[in-house]
């Protein structure tokens, strides 16, 4: 019976939190459809007044938490992570997404447990939560965008040999490309329609973007634009290089793969065991966390676990 109704709540709580991410991130695309439609239909008809000062409300938290809680440095890094995460996210609303999975996620292991600690460790853990999906998807998309670089700047070279300028060839580049690099050249080619110098968007390609494959390519564009040169040719060598690159890569990855998974099994395997043990005996584990002797035990294997993690993953990332 306790079982029953703890997944009760379970499933209420997960409700509410997925109806409140969509009142939070779609309210400013409902807003823009329901003005689209009041201006197509050119009626004079208005918005409910319990769900436009919920809007207007949303919009005032958000402006609020950009104030207070964001700097100006803080809110231009969290919006390039966010960036090359490719999430069509602003940084307060990323801010108000990681303070709701941390109330859900210390909530609901309360709940389960009953035990006060565990509301600490599912806050941090949901505090953290997002930041690794951020990071997640940032690796994911650089890794993407690194596969289809080569193929991205063997088209600049056929388009500059066929007499295009460079310009033009990052516009073919967007016609053939698929995503990530359709997107980030068309946020190029957007900042020079904008205003911006050819130097100026591919730095901030760059910074969006940190490849080092990339800042090859960009490299050789400045310093032809600056003295000059056959810039296909240039950009052939560079092909050669990133192709060359990428197989020593792949080679790495396989080498070091068992690596790699013993590092994972060390950081995870006694957190999994600690939680199974306390789902099937709480009694047999819970002098850990209330002995003094079991808290210094605890602390001593966080440590040393970390540490061992730690030099497994330096061990097993190799530079090329």
């Amino acid at each position: 019976m306790k079982w029953y109704l703890s997944s009760l709540v379970m499933f209420s709580s997960f409700l509410f939190f997925i109806a409140i991410l969509q009142i939070i991130f779609l309210s400013n695309s409902r807003l823009e459809k329901r003005m689209k439609h009041y201006l197509s239909i050119q009626e004079k008809k208005l918005l409910d007044r319990k769900k436009f000062n919920l809007l207007v409300q949303l919009q005032l938290t958000k402006q609020k938490i950009r104030k207070q809680v964001l700097s100006k440095d803080n809110n231009h890094r969290l919006q390039t992570e966010i960036d090359r995460a490719g999430l069509p996210l602003k940084p307060e609303e990323y801010v108000m997404f990681q303070w709701i999975i941390t109330a859900f996620s210390g909530g609901l292991l309360l709940l389960i447990s009953g035990n006060i600690v565990f509301l600490l460790i599912g806050g941090v853990l949901g505090f953290f939560a997002p930041k690794m999906y951020l990071k997640r998807l940032q690796k994911k998309r650089i890794v993407a965008f690194n596969e289809s670089l080569a193929d991205m700047i063997t088209t600049v070279v056929g388009s500059l040999r066929a007499g295009f300028s460079f310009p033009q060839a990052l516009k073919t580049v967007v016609e053939e490309a698929h995503s990530p690099i359709k997107e980030e050249m068309e946020t190029v080619l957007r900042e020079m329609q904008y205003g911006s110098s050819i130097d100026e968007a591919l730095h901030a390609l760059k910074e969006r973007m940190p490849s080092e494959d990339l800042d090859l390519m960009i490299q050789a564009i400045v310093i032809q634009r600056q003295v000059g040169g056959n810039l296909a040719t240039v950009l052939d060598k560079i092909v050669e290089t990133i192709r060359d690159r990428t197989k020593i890569q792949r080679q790495i990855v396989t080498l070091t793969a068992q690596g790699r998974l013993s590092g994972i099994v060390i950081g995870l395997l006694p957190i999994i065991l600690a939680c199974i043990l306390y789902l099937i005996e709480p009694n047999y584990i819970g002098t850990l966390f209330t002995n003094p002797i079991g808290l210094i035990m605890l602390g001593a294997g966080l440590v040393s676990g970390t540490i061992g993690f730690i030099c497994i993953k330096k061990l097993t990332t190799i530079e090329v």
